[in-house]
């Protein structure tokens, strides 16, 4: 598994809300170790057993944060997770969607600089499965096993690892990057992650149209990748310029078309599945 394990200590950024309430506990049920919650103003409350401090900066310096989950409004989001990056926290899991653009490519550029890990914004998080979750993934379709995921949908990877669980197959650590046009983390920065991981045999590899990150990820795929990888592309069937879904799934020109995606796998040596059932498929082959 990477980046995240059972020893994980996580703090929840906007834990006293609706959203962050419910998380909270659905994370604490899966075992994760919730030692921290922020919200501003709501200092010296506790939330689930679960003390809430008024800044992440109190926090940290109460308690050992390895990673904080961020439920907080899009206003407001880029933020939150700029003021983890500045006190430290190393996994920033930013859950909110529709963060203005501009916040997001000011924060991304500033929270690498100071040495962080952002994953998302608008994605479901990371979970190492019976391990630990941090997002906002339905926890019980993850069974222990030895596939990695990463994906820029969360449905697609939630049905994707309900197929490799019930196929007795599993799961290592699955990740959401999101399917923004601005996200902190790409399929490229985790590919070599699993590629080191002892614990994982073969990578699942979920792509939407739109954006050039599948591209960029066949490319390094081709030149440095010991480990066999399974490809899926969601929204094939979109029409050019119109957007589906994600705000990062829109088609420009040549960049982003399902057609360039399936070319630059191809290249790679990676297979593409055109459904669910077929990832496990083409997994079970990949794995011999």
């Amino acid at each position: 598994m990477i980046l995240v394990n059972r020893e994980t200590r996580v703090l929840v950024q906007g834990i006293t809300g609706r959203e962050g309430q419910f998380h909270t506990k659905q994370m604490l049920d899966y075992g994760t170790k919730i030692v921290a919650g922020v919200t501003p103003g709501k200092g010296g409350m506790e939330v689930l057993g679960v003390p809430v401090y008024d800044t992440v900066k109190e926090a940290v310096a109460n308690h050992e944060v390895d990673a904080s989950i961020i439920f907080v409004p899009a206003p407001m989001a880029a933020d939150a997770a700029l003021e983890a990056a500045h006190a430290g926290v190393p996994l920033i899991v930013l859950i909110t969607e529709g963060i203005p653009t501009l916040d997001m490519v000011k924060a991304v550029e500033e929270i690498k600089t100071l040495g962080s890990r952002l994953i998302g914004g608008n994605c479901p998080g990371i979970i190492s499965a019976e391990e630990t979750k941090i997002g906002i993934m339905p926890g019980h379709v993850f069974k222990r096993g030895k596939v990695g995921i990463i994906s820029r949908s969360g449905t697609l990877t939630y049905e994707a690892a309900a197929a490799l669980s019930q196929a007795g197959i599993g799961t290592t650590t699955t990740v959401g990057i999101g399917g923004d046009p601005v996200i902190g983390t790409t399929f490229k920065d985790l590919l070599p992650l699993f590629n080191e991981d002892p614990e994982t045999e073969a990578v699942v590899l979920i792509g939407e149209i739109g954006g050039s990150d599948e591209e960029e990820a066949a490319a390094w795929i081709k030149e440095n990748m010991k480990k066999p990888v399974v490809g899926f592309i969601g929204g094939r069937s979109a029409p050019k310029g119109k957007r589906m879904g994600h705000a990062g799934a829109i088609i420009m020109g040549n960049v982003g078309t399902p057609e360039s995606k399936l070319k630059a796998f191809a290249e790679a040596g990676v297979p593409v599945a055109d459904t669910i059932d077929e990832i496990v498929e083409l997994v079970k082959k990949a794995l011999g």
